[in-house]
């Protein structure tokens, strides 16, 4: 495996990284915080001319045919500059399960106006439980006159609000000895009879939201894959969406290692940078480590998805180290800069609350060291 970038993908990172930094500033991450929406449509139609959204969908559905490893470059450079907005929910999760299991007319419909920026999708499979196993998802989907009626709520489904198309995870039948049965997913139009969406809160900022789905009917060709078989293709997508967050959290652990280190040879005390201090050496160089770790594993699994090899296991050790270093790396980061990292006005506290929310996003931790031990035979 080789870790060096190829040199179209060298080109993808500054130049994604110079459009951010004039795009993206921290008072516009801060002012879509707040905002309804959550992004502006202006910023989005530039990512789409420059085929931001196609980057991974395949080049006879209208995208640029790239592999996992371009997403991960891009998405990289997202999270150094914590760019808000429905690109994640769209892409990553609608795209990749649309590519994944969609048959030939729902990827002809519904991918080539994904890499124009045209369509919004996301996906809903977390139920009051907060947890990804099969066991949790109970939302029912009754076969009524040909048609399927989906009654039950989901948690946390991002971008809900700007969504065209919520996938969700059903239940066709009653779960049996094997929990992973009788699960399918749908494609639903968002804007069906029967679908109420409640905001919730977030430490983040971004739009999560509570979707309520009340005898909301589903023809029977939304079904994405066979029906009875979408934990298989949910539990695929949700390991590379894992990855793909861990990408995320690596920019952001660069851009915090960035600022640390800018600060450590500015700020002056006993008439010298305080990054002359052995103490404060020893923290910065903690946080390397942690950021290697992270940029290395998260690569080494994106590789494997690229490339078609098995990966649910480097997959969940990635995800299950990424949150907590990312964490871990934050934690001295406010250590060495004191006081003015807890500022408001202060990029760093943003970083903090944006890695609390991608710990927990497609499995903490705990989650995927069972992952992880199962595959091993334990």
């Amino acid at each position: 495996m080789n870790y060096d970038l190829s040199d179209e993908q060298n080109m993808l990172k500054r130049g994604s990284r110079k459009f951010l930094a004039k795009e993206c500033t921290g008072r516009f991450v801060r002012e879509m915080a707040v905002d309804e929406k959550g992004f502006t449509e202006e910023l989005w139609q530039k990512m789409a001319d420059l085929d931001w959204m196609g980057i991974a969908i395949p080049d006879q559905y209208g995208g640029s045919g790239g592999n996992f490893l371009d997403l991960v470059v891009l998405l990289s450079e997202m999270g150094y500059s914590l760019l808000p907005g429905p690109f994640f929910s769209a892409v990553v999760l609608g795209g990749f399960a649309v590519v994944e299991a969609g048959d030939e007319k729902q990827k002809k419909t519904i991918l080539p106006d994904l890499a124009l920026g045209k369509k919004f999708m996301t996906m809903a499979w977390m139920e009051e439980e907060g947890r990804c196993f099969p066991a949790d998802i109970k939302l029912s989907a009754r076969k009524e006159n040909g048609n399927y009626v989906l009654s039950g709520s989901k948690l946390f489904v991002a971008d809900a609000h700007v969504s065209d198309i919520i996938i969700c995870a059903a239940r066709t039948a009653e779960a049996s000895e094997d929990p992973c049965s009788g699960i399918s997913l749908f494609l639903v139009d968002a804007g069906s009879p029967g679908i109420n969406l409640y905001p919730l809160d977030t430490m983040a900022g971004d739009k999560q939201f509570e979707v309520v789905f009340n005898r909301v009917e589903v023809s029977a060709s939304k079904l994405l894959g066979e029906s009875g078989g979408g934990w298989r293709i949910l539990e695929k997508v949700i390991l590379m969406a894992a990855t793909a967050k861990c990408a995320e959290m690596s920019g952001g652990a660069e851009r915090v290692m960035d600022l640390v280190l800018k600060h450590v040879n500015q700020r002056v005390q006993f008439g010298r940078p305080i990054g002359s201090f052995q103490a404060v050496q020893h923290h910065c160089a903690d946080m390397l480590i942690y950021l290697d770790t992270l940029k290395f594993m998260t690569f080494q699994a994106a590789w494997k998805i690229a490339n078609g090899s098995d990966f649910a296991q480097e997959a969940s050790m990635c995800k299950a180290l990424a949150g907590e270093y990312y964490r871990k790396l934050i934690a001295l980061a406010h250590q060495v800069m004191g006081g003015v990292g807890f500022m408001e006005e202060f990029d760093l506290q943003l970083y903090f609350k944006r890695a609390a929310h991608a710990e927990a996003m497609f499995g903490d931790g705990d989650f995927h060291r069972e992952l992880v031990a199962q595959i091993m035979g334990l």
